[in-house]
C-alpha cells in the first residue's frame, strides 16, 4: 500500500514552545515538558528503572524492578541501588509506562509518580509508587489477570501509554487463551481500576504489540508481533509462512476508537516498535520489522489514509552453524531523538547498534554503528559465509574484563541525545534459545556516547551494569525508563 508522500508528511523540525521559558518552570506546569525541544533541555538522568526477569532462567525467583544509579559523580555509579521484587513468580515483566506524561502537560493536578508494569506472560499489571521515594520504589497496586480476562477479553499486555485524558492505555498481544488479538486495556488514572476496552466496533486486528497515538491527526497505529501461545515457547521456523507472525500496521480512528485500515509491510515481517516523530504536527514516523530486518517509514497520504515505504533494509548473512542458512539482523528496538534528527535501532542477532540521520525521512543516512555482542562474533559456533556489509566477523565484545553474552536489544536515549543506554535481553524464551550463555551469565547495561553534530557512536568503557552479579543470581534486564520521562514514553499532543 504505497502512495506518494504529500508535502505535509515531510520532515518538520520541532519548534521550541513559547509557553515555557525555562525547564525549571515545568514542574509547576504539570508533568513532563511543553515540547520535545524543551525536554532536550531537561535535567540529566541520575537513576534508571529497569525490569529484571527470572522467568526461564531456572532460578525460582520473582521478577523485580531495579533502580540503577547512573550519576557519574555518585559513589554508587553503575550499581543497582534498589530492588523491588514482585509478589508472584513467572510474570515476565517487559515494558513499562507512566500514569501521566507530557501529554498531560499544563495540568497541575497530575504528577508522574506511578510506573505501570504490565506482565507479558501472567497478564498481571503492577502499579509502582516511584513518587514517594524515587530511589526506592514500592508496590502500590496489583491488577489481577482475572480482571484483565473478564473485563476486556484480552491477555498478554505489552505497551503502556498515558493519555491526555489522564487515563492509561495498554496494548495486548492476544486473548486470554493465547490466540492472537489486537486490543487495548483502559485503566483509570487515579484508581488504576480497569475501565474496559478502549477499542469499539466489530473489527479488530488479528494480533497486537506496540502502539503510538497522535490526536492532531486523529490516529493511533499499532503493530503485530505474533500469536502469544506460539511465542511462549521460543522461535519456531515452522511458524513462518503459517501466519503466526505479524505483517501489518493497524490504523485506528482516534476519535471513534475504531479499526479503519491495515498496512501490509510483508509476510513474517513482525513489525515491533513504532514511533511517530516527536513533533506533534508531523504525520509520519518509523517502525522496525524484526524478522524482515527492515525499517519502514509510515505517513499520511494526500487522501487522508496512511501508507508505508521501506527506507532501510539490513541484509541477512549467509551462515553455517545456526538455526537457518540465512541470519536476519533482528531489529528489536528503535527510537527517535527528541529533535527528530536521528533514528537509532538495535540488531539483536547481528550485534550492532545503528544511528541514522533522518533529516530527510525518505532517505535515512547511516552515520554511526558499533558492535557490542551478537551471534556472528569470531570464535563462536556461527560461521559467516556471505556478508554484504562486513569484510570479516566482528571480534567478541569485552568490557571491563566481562565478555558480553547476547546482543544489543532495548535502547534508551538521554534527553539531550548524547548518551544511548543499551540492554541485552529480548524475551526470556528467546534469550534461552538464541543465547543460552546469556541465561548463565545474565545481561548487561551499556552506555554509548553519541556524536550529536556529525553522528557517531562509541562505547563508554567506564560504564557497565552487570546483572550477572545480582544477589538472586544472574537475571535478564530489559527496558529502561527515567523518572522524568524519555523519548519512548512521552507523547506531545
Amino acid at each position: 500500500m504505497q502512495a506518494a508522500s504529500p508535502p505535509s508528511a515531510s520532515h518538520q523540525q520541532v519548534k521550541p514552545s513559547s509557553t515555557t521559558s525555562s525547564t525549571e518552570r515545568c514542574g509547576a506546569c504539570g508533568p513532563g515538558f511543553a515540547s520535545p525541544l524543551d525536554a532536550m533541555k531537561g535535567p540529566r538522568e541520575e537513576i534508571l528503572y529497569v525490569p529484571c526477569i527470572y522467568r526461564n532462567t531456572g532460578r525460582n525467583k520473582p521478577d523485580f524492578l531495579a533502580t540503577v544509579d547512573v550519576n557519574p559523580k555518585s559513589p554508587n555509579y553503575c550499581q543497582v541501588i534498589h530492588r523491588l521484587p514482585m509478589p508472584n513468580l513467572g510474570d515476565e515483566l517487559h515494558h513499562s509506562g507512566w500514569n501521566t506524561c507530557s501529554s498531560c502537560f499544563g495540568d497541575t493536578t497530575k504528577k508522574r509518580n506511578r510506573l505501570i508494569l504490565p506482565s507479558l506472560i501472567s497478564s498481571r499489571i503492577y502499579v509502582v509508587d516511584v513518587g514517594t521515594d524515587p530511589r526506592a520504589p514500592r508496590l502500590f497496586k496489583v491488577v489481577n489477570p482475572e480482571d484483565v480476562f473478564w473485563k476486556c477479553n484480552l491477555g498478554y499486555p505489552h505497551t503502556s501509554h498515558c493519555l491526555g485524558s489522564g487515563e492509561i492505555m495498554i496494548s495486548t498481544l492476544g486473548d486470554p487463551a493465547g490466540n492472537g488479538k489486537g486490543g487495548f486495556i483502559l485503566l483509570d488514572g487515579e484508581t488504576f481500576e480497569i475501565k474496559g476496552n478502549w477499542e469499539k466496533g466489530d473489527k479488530s486486528p488479528p494480533m497486537g504489540y506496540d502502539f503510538w497515538y497522535q490526536p492532531r491527526h486523529n490516529v493511533l497505529i499499532s503493530t503485530e508481533w505474533g500469536v502469544p501461545k506460539c511465542l511462549g515457547y521460543g522461535f519456531d521456523p515452522n511458524d513462518l509462512k503459517k501466519g503466526r507472525y505479524g505483517r501489518r500496521l493497524n490504523v485506528w480512528d482516534w476519535t471513534t476508537h475504531t479499526y479503519v485500515q491495515a498496512i501490509d509491510v510483508g509476510e513474517d515481517a513482525a513489525p515491533l516498535e513504532i514511533r511517530f516523530l516527536h513533533n506533534p504536527d508531523a504525520a509520519e514516523g518509523f517502525v522496525g520489522c524484526t524478522i524482515s530486518s527492515a525499517i519502514h517509514r509510515f505517513y499520511r497520504t494526500e487522501r487522508g489514509g496512511w501508507a508505508a515505504e521501506k527506507v532501510i533494509q539490513v541484509p541477512s548473512k549467509k551462515v553455517e552453524g545456526w538455526l537457518l542458512p540465512d541470519m536476519p539482523s533482528f531489529i528489536t528496538d528503535i527510537l527517535i531523538s527528541l529533535d527528530d534528527r536521528f533514528l537509532y535501532f538495535s540488531n539483536w542477532l547481528h550485534g550492532d547498534v545503528r544511528q541514522y540521520d533522518i533529516s530527510d525521512t525518505h532517505r535515512p543516512r547511516l552515520v554511526g554503528q558499533v558492535f557490542v555482542g551478537g551471534s556472528i562474533t569470531k570464535g563462536g559456533t556461527v560461521t559467516v559465509c556471505g556478508d554484504e556489509e562486513l569484510q570479516s566477523q566482528p571480534e567478541p565484545f569485552v568490557i571491563q574484563g566481562r565478555r558480553v553474552s547476547g546482543g544489543p536489544q532495548m535502547i534508551q536515549l538521554s534527553l539531550d541525545g548524547k548518551r544511548l543506554y543499551v540492554t541485552t535481553s529480548l524475551y526470556s524464551a528467546w534469550d534461552r534459545q538464541f543465547y543460552p550463555q546469556l541465561i548463565r551469565d545474565g545481561s548487561v547495561m551499556l552506555q554509548l556516547d553519541v556524536d550529536t553534530e556529525k553522528g557517531g557512536l562509541t562505547v563508554n568503557q567506564n560504564f557497565l551494569v552487570d546483572f550477572g552479579k545480582e544477589p538472586g543470581g544472574p537475571c535478564l534486564a530489559h527496558e529502561i525508563r527515567y523518572p522524568g520521562g524519555d523519548c519512548t514514553s512521552d507523547i506531545w499532543v
